[in-house]
Parts: C-alpha cells; sequence; structure tokens
C-alpha cells in the first residue's frame, strides 16, 4: 500500500511554502485540509492557495461548498477519498495539507457514525445559550467533561453538536470517537507518514499579527461585505470562521464590544487576532493527540534545510521518483 503523506502545522506556520516545494518536486497533488477553504467566495480569510500557487501544483478540496451549505467531516472524508484515488490512477501522489486537526483524524482513521442534524434542538440549544452565554458548556462538562476540556467556550457550534451527539444516542461524543478512532488497536484507513511544522509562540504569534494586517490590506472587509450582501447571515457555520465572525458582527453593528454598540474596525481586528493565536494553541491540542507525528521547527532551519526534514519525516529519498 503507497503511503498517504500528510503536513499538518497551526496558522500562519508556513505550510504553503513548504507544501508546494515538495509537491513539485515528488509530483504530488495537494489535498486542502482546511475546513473553511472549502467553501466559495472566502478567499482572503482562508488564505487560500493563490491562482499562480494553484497554477504550479494542482490543489483539491478547495471551493466544493458554498457558504450557506452545511459541511461535515464525513463529507471531506468522502471527497478526499475520491480525490485521493483519482490522483492515484493518474500516478501522482497525494499529500494532504492543513490545519484542520479534526479532518485529518477523520481521513486516516475513520469517522463514527454519528446522528444527522436536529435542527429543532440545536435551535433550543442556541436559544439557551443566547439567553445565557456559558450555559451550554457547563451542560457539557457535566455529561463529557473530556469534550469539554478540548472544545473552547465560545465555540458554540461544537458545543451544540457534541450536546445534539449524547442526547440523541446516549453516548457522548468523546466515547464515540474513541470508537471511531479505535484506540488500544493498530487500524487505520490508510498507511501514512506526518510531517507536523511548529514554530516558537512568540514567532508563530508574530506571523498571525501580520498575516491578519496582511488580509486586511487586501481586501478582507470588502470580501465579508460581499457575503452578507449575498445572503450570508452571521449564523452560518462558514460564517464562524475567523476574520469573517468578527467582521460581520462589525458590519452588523453589537456583539463585540463590551460596552455595547457598533464596535469599531480597529476592535474587530484586534480580536481577529486574539482569536486567531487562540485557535493557533487548540490546533496544537490536536496535533499532539495525533499519532505518529513527527515535528519540525521550521523557524531554525533555512528553507532547504526545513525541506529536507520534512521529506526525511515523510520517509521521502531523494530519489523517490
Amino acid at each position: 500500500m503507497q503511503k498517504l503523506f500528510v503536513i499538518l502545522g497551526p496558522t500562519a506556520v508556513g505550510k504553503t511554502e513548504i507544501s508546494l516545494a515538495l509537491a513539485e518536486e515528488i509530483g504530488a497533488e495537494i489535498i486542502s485540509a482546511d475546513s473553511m477553504q472549502v467553501y466559495r467566495g472566502m478567499d482572503i480569510g482562508t488564505a487560500k492557495p493563490t491562482p499562480a500557487e494553484r497554477a504550479r501544483v494542482p490543489h483539491h478540496l478547495i471551493d466544493v461548498a458554498e457558504p450557506w451549505e452545511e459541511f461535515s467531516a464525513g463529507r471531506y472524508v468522502s471527497l478526499a477519498d475520491e480525490a485521493i484515488a483519482n490522483i492515484k490512477r493518474r500516478g501522482k501522489i497525494p499529500l494532504v495539507v492543513g490545519g484542520t486537526g479534526m479532518y485529518v483524524r477523520a481521513l486516516l482513521e475513520g469517522i463514527f457514525d454519528g446522528p444527522g442534524a436536529d435542527f429543532k434542538l440545536r435551535e433550543g440549544l442556541a436559544e439557551t445559550e443566547s439567553g445565557e452565554p456559558g450555559t451550554l458548556h457547563n451542560m457539557l462538562k457535566k455529561i463529557d467533561s473530556r469534550a469539554a476540556e478540548r472544545i473552547h467556550p465560545s465555540d458554540t457550534r461544537r458545543i451544540i453538536r457534541a450536546l445534539e451527539v449524547f442526547e440523541k444516542t446516549g453516548k457522548t461524543i468523546s466515547e464515540s470517537q474513541r470508537q471511531w478512532r479505535g484506540e488500544g488497536s493498530e487500524g487505520g484507513r490508510y498507511d501514512y507518514k506526518i510531517a507536523g511544522l511548529t514554530r516558537p509562540r512568540t514567532e508563530l504569534y508574530r506571523r498571525i499579527d501580520e498575516r491578519v494586517e496582511k488580509m486586511m490590506k487586501n481586501g478582507l472587509l470588502e470580501e465579508v461585505w460581499a457575503l452578507r450582501k449575498n445572503g450570508c447571515a452571521r449564523g452560518l457555520p462558514s460564517m464562524q470562521a475567523l476574520g469573517y465572525k468578527q467582521l460581520m458582527a462589525h458590519l452588523d453593528g453589537g456583539g463585540l464590544s463590551t460596552g455595547g454598540g457598533e464596535p469599531g474596525l480597529e476592535e474587530a481586528v484586534r480580536l481577529i487576532k486574539r482569536d486567531t493565536r487562540r485557535y493557533a494553541k487548540r490546533q496544537y491540542t490536536w496535533f499532539n493527540a495525533q499519532k505518529n507525528m513527527a515535528w519540525i521547527n521550521v523557524s531554525q532551519e533555512k528553507f532547504a534545510d526545513s525541506l529536507a526534514s520534512v521529506k526525511k519525516a515523510l520517509d521521502i529519498s531523494d530519489n523517490f521518483r
């Protein structure tokens, strides 16, 4: 069985540069593992590969859904499986690259067959949270402390899903996920190698701040405005993406400043930076739980040396092709 190569890392760590260089060298096509790059029209804020980068190397699992659609890990796995099969059929190498740990784990190790969406239940839970913020996370703590530790209190969508799974199945989402991960077994959906890219936190956070500033200069606010004009509401899962959530609140007025009223753009940008740094910390939590990760500190090496370290971690020799 041919190995599946995977490159993971937190946002802004430098995955794009490394993955493009590696893909060109070994004749690979890239499969995005980013839960927000799947949505059309969300280009700047999700840091999608540019048209020039996509011309260098074919990319998959980008722009496969409308921003008003529900998109699940199950759908991601189905589309990624198809892309992997097609890439291999063409004699190319599939290279999975991204920062959504849940999607990668589902692809590599499987996903539990959870219950379908109960929109009435979700609506009721959302109303409860709206009336008293923090209530749902406290509920989750009582029934599934492991999930409560993993899910941030402000991540209402994932908290609601965890509560929904428990309500519909009688099992906690942590218990269900342990079953589909096959903990204690050697089972898996693919034979794979993973390289994890990392940097010192202070350096990573500086890069995050610089990326946010660049996104704003490149028209992120205008992109969010266009999505809003086309009917994308703040409550959509896609609009919970970093940058979009904060700027939607800015455009709609209210919801960001403790004093009430319409939050200023400067405050919205500050919150994007803060929340992106917090997201990077949560990404590390996912990655550290992933089996067989080989970490590479890309800040301590020249680019060529970092690329060589990634190849070594993935067990790719110089005469791979």
